[in-house]
């Protein structure tokens, strides 16, 4: 498989080696990374899934999908079984190719008025499902936002969200104030329909919490309002977010709004939730491309957290200490930034340029997200060998001043070394690979 099979630019990342032995590492890097892409492609799971699972029991199906990956699910959806009807949302500019299916661009990670029009959609569809009837609930990455039917206005929701996404809080204490600021999130979908309702989880989140992904819709949310307050104190955000926003909190924690469905309650007894893939299965797609090419492969964890930067030096110091000539190691999971600088970038370019200067001459390391987008750059993440500091000095590029200005993707995309390659389609967090190959 060549190495530009995903990255658009993997051509030119291969000729950056300085030497014939780096070329063909950051070439065998990048078959891995796109191996590990291609193990958690939406449509081929989902369809793996579908394929040991009997649903002719049920009078009619319908279909809601929302998410990274919603589009290439509901596709494999549509080719195996017959759709009543069905509401796809999306932030992707493509369409289901199914007449009873209406699919919906939206927008993320900052909800639109476009967002809260297609869940309208999707709400006044589940008032069709009867009782014989099955719901087929399609998740993954970013359908947090993409679901979206707020308690607050639009403006205030989308100003809380920014806050929250600079904060520096992680994706578990991010959704459970989502989760309280909705009618839908944290097991209220689940409540407005009286049919079964199976949901096919693609995980984007840690340790595959089904109630933290999406902020879990269909899933009983173990979460409150007290816990929400707690995170934004915590964060010192709770006097910078709309009033509007304190005002359900402190409603909820008054007991004048319902609090979020629990374990227990008995309308989870008619919900099916199923990982059908993650990040571990992402990280396995790596291990077995690094061993066809004759690479010793380890992953040595898939739910790495933390601030981005130190992560990395973590790994680099991990793979320095543990990792022979012809080895990989491979991690997974999904880091934080603490935004101080306003320059393009993202959790994985930050990762990697925190470690450039201690990176050695025979290790290449890459991490990138898996869905294709980087932060707020069209980055999906970044590149290194042991030459890179030396080759950006000589470009006159400062790796310290970039990153206190958290633009990862300006220093990258100077050096060319940012991975593009567009949206893929899924999402299980990020993914790393370090190599060290046998110098000569």
């Amino acid at each position: 498989m060549k190495s530009s099979r995903i990255f658009k630019n993997g051509e030119d990342i291969i000729r950056n080696g300085k030497t014939p032995e780096i070329r063909k590492a950051r070439e065998d890097l990048l078959s891995i990374l796109s191996h590990a892409i291609e193990k958690v492609d939406p449509y081929t799971v989902t369809s793996s899934y579908l394929d040991k699972i009997d649903l002719s029991i049920y009078d009619n199906i319908y279909l809601l999908a929302f998410g990274k990956a919603s589009v290439r699910m509901a596709e494999a959806v549509c080719d195996r079984v017959k759709i009543r009807e069905g509401v796809v949302i999306t932030n992707e500019n493509k369409m289901v190719r199914s007449g009873n299916v209406s699919t919906y661009l939206c927008d993320h990670p900052i909800p639109t008025s476009r967002n809260i029009t297609a869940t309208e959609r999707a709400l006044s569809m589940l008032r069709h499902c009867k009782e014989k009837d099955l719901l087929l609930v399609l998740i993954s990455g970013g359908g947090s936002a993409l679901l979206c039917k707020p308690r607050i206005p639009l403006h205030d929701m989308q100003v809380l969200f920014d806050l929250i996404l600079k904060s520096g809080a992680d994706i578990m204490e991010f959704n459970t104030i989502r989760k309280h600021l909705s009618y839908v999130k944290g097991g209220q979908l689940a409540k407005l329909v009286k049919c079964d309702i199976l949901s096919c989880i693609i995980s984007d989140v840690v340790g595959d919490p089904i109630e933290f992904i999406a902020s879990g819709p269909t899933a009983p949310d173990s979460t409150t309002f007290e816990d929400a307050k707690r995170i934004l104190d915590k964060y010192l955000l709770w006097d910078k977010i709309p009033a509007s926003a304190r005002d359900v909190i402190e409603k909820g924690l008054r007991g004048e709004i319902p609090e979020t469905p629990k374990p227990g309650d008995e309308v989870f007894e008619r919900v099916r939730n199923v990982i059908i893939a993650n990040n571990k299965l992402a990280c396995e797609g790596a291990r077995m491309r690094a061993e066809e090419m004759g690479y010793g492969a380890r992953i040595i964890s898939t739910s790495l957290t933390g601030e981005a930067r130190e992560v990395g030096r973590y790994l680099v110091k991990e793979a320095l200490k543990k990792l022979g000539d012809g080895e990989v190691m491979i991690s997974g999971g999904e880091t934080t930034v603490t935004v101080k600088g306003n320059g393009k970038g993202g959790r994985n370019q930050e990762m990697v340029l925190g470690c450039i200067e201690v990176s050695s001459t025979n290790l290449v390391f890459s991490s990138m997200a898996t869905d294709g987008i980087d932060g707020n750059s069209p980055s999906a993440g970044a590149l290194i060998d042991g030459f890179s500091l030396k080759r950006s000095q000589e470009m006159g590029l400062n790796f310290r001043e970039y990153l206190d200005n958290n633009d990862s993707y300006g220093f990258f995309s100077k050096l060319g070394d940012a991975l593009m390659t567009g949206s893929t389609g899924t999402n299980v967090m990020d993914i790393q690979v370090i190599l060290r190959y046998r110098a000569t």
